[in-house]
């Protein structure tokens, strides 16, 4: 179920996911945390699926992605069993982040969407380092 999926837009993929009742909460839908990790499961498959392994990453470049920030909108509730799509499209790069449009689907229903910054960090120095040409090029070069 973690395959990525080209979706046909520019620099856009989806990422299917099931909802299982630990994502639930006490009400039965799941817990408005948990969307944001379907996001983040999304992006992290999405490098992994252009060859970039993040924990390699940092071992060898020292570098990490880390979330800087998010503004999320909540329309519609997800429960137990739902088949759901994260759709993730990059609408910018910078020198040393990256911004994501996510929208977390059922069918053609939008349920959440968040506009996420990922920043890109030095590990070491715990400050954010621009991103090197190599991913630069990989994550410009998707379709």
């Amino acid at each position: 179920m973690s395959e990525i999926h080209n979706t046909g837009a520019a620099r856009q993929s989806a990422w299917p996911v099931r909802v299982y009742y630990e994502d639930t909460d006490a009400g039965g839908v799941v817990y408005y945390a948990n969307y944001l990790r379907f996001c983040e499961r999304a992006r992290t498959e999405r490098l992994r699926a252009l060859g970039i392994n993040q924990h390699e990453l940092r071992a060898t470049q020292g570098i990490v992605f880390v979330v800087s920030r998010v503004e999320a909108d909540y329309f519609q509730s997800a429960e137990l069993d739902d088949e759901l799509l994260v759709l993730s499209t990059v609408t910018s790069m910078g020198a040393a982040s990256l911004r994501f449009l996510q929208r977390v689907m059922r069918r053609d229903e939008c349920l959440f969407e968040a506009i996420v910054t990922i920043a890109c960090v030095d590990w070491n120095r715990r400050r954010a380092t621009r991103i090197p040409d190599s991913l630069r090029s990989l994550l410009e070069s998707e379709a």
